[in-house]
């Protein structure tokens, strides 16, 4: 007898009916206070890398208190093991490029010293994708205790003075209780800086409005034409907040919710009508905090943001692709 078919439920709609949950109930990512000197976004410590896009958000929306994260076979590498009866998270992956064996004019492989054959990386014609399993740090015995790299305060403060410096956007300090970006002055307006509990807190809320700032036309471009409560404000909120968090964990000033509690109905809505927008959000908050961080060098700006942007332009092209073969 065939395969009894069995209705799985798609990667992006499992987020974005959790993050819903999330929202609705507070404590989403970016609806709970992080604290300031100590990097929380889920990373993997085998390959030294953080988790990026929606695969960080989905990690971080597993509420535990432990960043690490691994395959089972790189628990096993360092002789740890995976505690018996814990299921691991889905995390899902693009493949955009192969190694595949260099070949000489007529055909026949090119071996290095050792006799064996060189590998040439190729972009595929068709981007593909695959999924892994991970366990978090609280569900594997034998890990050694978390090495935490913390800034010190003169540090972290003075990476984003940086930015603020090199971001080309004025900065008025004229607001009693509100921080905005106003799209048609290109400026970030904000309360007087002793208002703020701390640096900390004051820096984190400029990096919020300059993760705004990012959307002007002469740098990442999105839409900014909307207003409180229309859709494309809200996705524009989600993703300045999904970006600021990021860069917050990265700088280590932390992230604070404040006024933006007021978009979570819109939130909650712009995923109802659309489960694929957590996607598209968690894409445009990579290449917002990656665009801020390269403010940080004003001679490696013009650089870096090249960079960033072919990279995610071939993301959004594959996603786009994989987005329409859903529909």
């Amino acid at each position: 007898m065939p395969a009894k078919k069995t209705n799985k439920v798609p990667y992006h709609e499992q987020i974005a009916n959790k993050l819903i949950e999330q929202l609705k109930a507070g404590t989403a990512p970016w609806q709970k206070p992080w604290q300031a000197g100590i990097p929380q976004l889920p990373h993997n410590p085998i390959s030294g890398t953080r988790y990026r896009g929606s695969n960080a958000i989905w990690l971080a929306m597993q509420c535990r208190d432990d960043p690490r994260w691994m395959t089972y076979k790189q628990a096993s590498s360092i002789g740890a093991q995976v505690q018996r009866g814990q299921h691991g998270t889905i995390v899902q992956y693009w493949k955009l490029y192969d190694k595949i064996d260099k070949t000489d004019s007529n055909g026949n492989k090119i071996l290095d010293a050792k006799g064996k054959p060189l590998k040439v990386t190729v972009k595929l014609d068709r981007p593909r994708v695959f999924t892994a399993a991970v366990f978090n740090a609280e569900q594997i015995d034998g890990l050694p205790e978390p090495e935490v790299k913390q800034l010190p305060e003169w540090q972290r403060h003075e990476r984003a003075e940086k930015i603020m410096q090199n971001s080309g956007v004025t900065i008025q300090h004229e607001q009693y209780d509100n921080a905005y970006y106003c799209p048609a002055t290109d400026s970030i307006h904000l309360p007087a800086k002793s208002q703020f509990n701390s640096r900390d807190s004051y820096f984190s809320t400029v990096l919020h409005e300059i993760c705004h700032s990012s959307g002007a036309p002469n740098r990442l471009n999105r839409d900014m034409t909307g207003r409180f409560g229309d859709e494309s404000y809200a996705k524009e909120e989600l993703r300045a907040e999904i970006g600021s968090l990021m860069l917050g964990d990265e700088l280590q000033v932390g992230h604070e919710f404040g006024q933006h509690a007021a978009y979570v109905d819109h939130w909650v809505k712009v995923l109802q009508d659309n489960p694929k927008e957590i996607l598209r959000a968690s894409r445009d908050a990579e290449k917002i905090q990656e665009y801020v961080l390269g403010l940080e060098n004003e001679k490696a700006q013009i650089t870096t943001n090249n960079q960033t942007m072919k990279y995610h332009n071939v993301i959004e092209q594959v996603t786009k692709q994989k987005e329409e073969e859903l529909d």
